[in-house]
């Protein structure tokens, strides 16, 4: 008899202490159930974009106007704004390295390594997570300069990926594009978008992106509405946008998508939350990836939510809704644990 299973996906952050502690935890618990490994984003890419305040504080041509106190999810944080000084346009702004390609860099080493030791499963890719430029733009730049600097920190972004791709086998590696400040700005959350097409200006961006990662990189996209104190930004309604959104990706995308990632809140379990899925058009050969896996309420609620979606599409694989940068460490066993019962259901 063949047991059949459903594939698992993580999102980027593990909350270990180093890529091969993120690595090995993966090979042990899931072995060959995921198709590809992140490294885990440990050390100072555990917040997600926050690193990037490092760049923008090193630039000469930046400088810092205020700072906001702010709170999300039950968190309460600071968050500068930042333009570029006057003497300089922003046409003239480059930014040079992000960091992402040197993480990558040392990150895939590791993992080669692993690879070569029998721990990872020799047909394992090696994924790597990178924000849309939205999120860093949106998220730290003075609203006033966002449309006008957001070229030039998409031009660093762009070189980010043409350095990865120089420096990792292409037929190991995976690039998942994270989009966060989008979703949620057209479920009305945030402080909005800098541009007017919501959807339009996102699709075109994000095609952008995603076109510049060339065959036979496998390409992922991570739909996301944030996770600060294991709560979304703001609550989606439904998938509703999710599939509005990757539905225009996969029709302007001049490349293959492999994955889209849509996330459920541990709260839905409802047939309106999954009904938009009935409308979703994505390519036979993109693997749809729900976010359905929550650590409160267990299995059975996770089941619970996977019954639902089961009636609105067949055909899914099962992920946490967001990284687990921000979970508590000894949680993360039972965790991936939850993950194999799911895939197994």
């Amino acid at each position: 008899m063949i047991i059949m299973t459903r594939g698992i996906h993580f999102v980027g952050s593990l909350g270990m202490d180093d890529a091969e502690s993120g690595f090995r935890i993966l090979a042990k618990k899931i072995g060959g159930r995921a198709k590809r490994y992140p490294d885990g984003e440990p050390g100072d890419r555990s917040n997600w974009i926050r690193f990037q305040i490092n760049i923008l504080e090193a630039h000469p041509h930046i400088e810092m106007v205020r700072r906001v106190e702010m709170q999300a999810g039950g968190e309460q944080f600071d968050r500068p704004y930042y333009k570029q000084v006057e003497e300089v346009a922003p046409v003239d702004i480059e930014f040079g390295a992000l960091g992402y390609a040197d993480a990558a860099n040392v990150s895939y080493k590791i993992f080669s390594q692993l690879k070569s030791e029998g721990v990872v499963p020799e047909d394992i890719r090696f994924q790597v997570c990178l924000p849309t430029p939205a999120a860093v733009i949106g998220g730290f730049i003075d609203p006033d300069q966002q449309a006008a600097i957001e070229p030039a920190y998409e031009r660093a972004m762009m070189d980010e990926v043409s350095r990865i791709v120089a420096s990792i086998p292409n037929d190991e590696l995976s690039i998942q594009w994270d989009i966060a400040h989008e979703p949620i700005s057209a479920e009305g959350g945030g402080p909005g978008l800098y541009y007017d097409d919501m959807y339009g200006g996102t699709v075109d961006r994000v095609c952008r992106l995603s076109d510049a990662v060339p065959n036979p990189v496998e390409l992922g996209l991570h739909l996301c509405y944030g996770d600060p104190g294991h709560k979304h930004v703001i609550e989606p309604a439904d998938l509703n946008v999710c599939v509005r959104l990757s539905n225009g990706f996969a029709t302007e995308t001049k490349r293959s998508i492999q994955w889209v990632h849509m996330p459920v809140p541990r709260d839905r379990d409802d047939h309106a939350y999954f009904a938009p899925l009935e409308d979703l058009k994505l390519a036979r050969d993109t693997e749809l990836i729900l976010g359905l896996v929550h650590y409160t309420g267990g299995i059975e609620a996770t089941l619970r939510r996977m019954e639902v979606a089961d009636k609105f599409t067949k055909e899914f694989s099962v992920a946490t809704e967001c990284g687990l940068g921000r979970r508590k460490p000894e949680t993360l066993n039972k965790l991936l644990d939850m993950h194999v019962a799911a895939s197994n259901a």
